[in-house]
């Protein structure tokens, strides 16, 4: 386990599914404690990759049960319960932390596009309610059509001891190290691109919470530890031998492509859920491709 609160490696993992689309939750212990065998300090389930928005509240809860019974003290569980209504976020994370949850990934508010200062109000708001739960900001203004600017984080990170990390997904790389510049000196930045895991290193970002750790967790690892250690030519070859796996994980919308490689090498993860849709063939092919390139086929 790493010395970092989380660690540095988070697996943002998917939530597996029967052939009728019921929650297959003996899939998820089993992948959850595999995931924590290879790599992951810790993981983030209910968040973008797990499908949370088409997750009903009780398949929240009980998936965070059966992942916190299967991981125990090997690493630590966090759980999306961010959501663009600030009470029902303060009611999601306060039932989740009565369960049990080593923090909360709460993201910026979607479709309503509030200011900074209702950002700030939101997660202040949140904070203040659930203060023995260790926050997680979770910016990715791809997905939620606003950005949490620099300041706005680092003033949340100074003024609420219980928000001590940000997913910072807005490819930003300015942006992450005005965090860095900003923020208290014990405040976690992780990187929420898989790709950009290594140039956020160089501005303060101490890991990822990655979605290509489902397939290689070990390398993301050794690629950070590398780095740590001033190892910067393994560092590079890691990051340039993952290059293909990183992009090709993305070719559509995440979680489609991961869900079929996690099925290619033999995870019975099953499909997505409606609105989202399976890989098409070409995709397909391709994801492919590079698993055998990189031996995991």
């Amino acid at each position: 386990m790493s010395d970092y609160i989380f660690g540095r490696v988070l697996t943002a993992m998917v939530t597996p599914f029967n052939e009728d689309l019921t929650v297959n939750y003996g899939v998820a212990e089993k992948l959850a404690d595999h995931l924590v065998n290879n790599g992951s300090d810790g993981l983030v389930i209910c968040g973008t990759t797990g499908e949370s928005p088409t997750l009903e509240s009780e398949e929240k809860y009980e998936l965070l049960k059966v992942v916190k019974k299967a991981v125990g003290h090997r690493g630590k569980v966090l759980m999306g319960t961010g959501s663009n209504s600030t009470a029902k976020a303060i009611k999601d994370t306060q039932k989740a932390s009565k369960i049990g949850i080593d923090g909360s990934l709460q993201v910026v508010p979607y479709y309503n596009k509030p200011p900074q200062e209702g950002l700030y109000q939101h997660f202040r708001a949140i904070a203040q309610s659930c203060s023995d739960v260790p926050i997680m900001l979770y910016n990715i203004p791809g997905r939620t059509g606003k950005n949490l600017e620099a300041q706005t984080t680092a003033k949340l990170a100074q003024d609420l001891d219980n928000i001590v990390a940000i997913k910072e997904a807005s490819a930003d790389l300015e942006q992450s190290a005005k965090i860095r510049m900003f923020a208290p000196s014990d405040f976690l930045i992780y990187s929420g691109e898989d790709f950009l895991t290594l140039p956020m290193m160089s501005v303060g970002s101490v890991g990822v919470v990655s979605v290509a750790s489902h397939l290689v967790g070990n390398q993301m690892q050794k690629m950070i530890r590398g780095y740590e250690k001033g190892d910067n030519i393994l560092a590079q070859e890691i990051q340039q031998k993952l290059y293909n796996l990183f992009k090709v994980l993305f070719c559509n919308t995440n979680p489609i492509p991961v869900k079929f490689a996690l099925q290619l090498i033999g995870w019975d993860v099953g499909n997505v859920r409606l609105p989202l849709t399976s890989l098409p063939i070409n995709q397909q092919q391709e994801v492919e491709k590079v698993l055998k390139d990189l031996s995991l086929l």
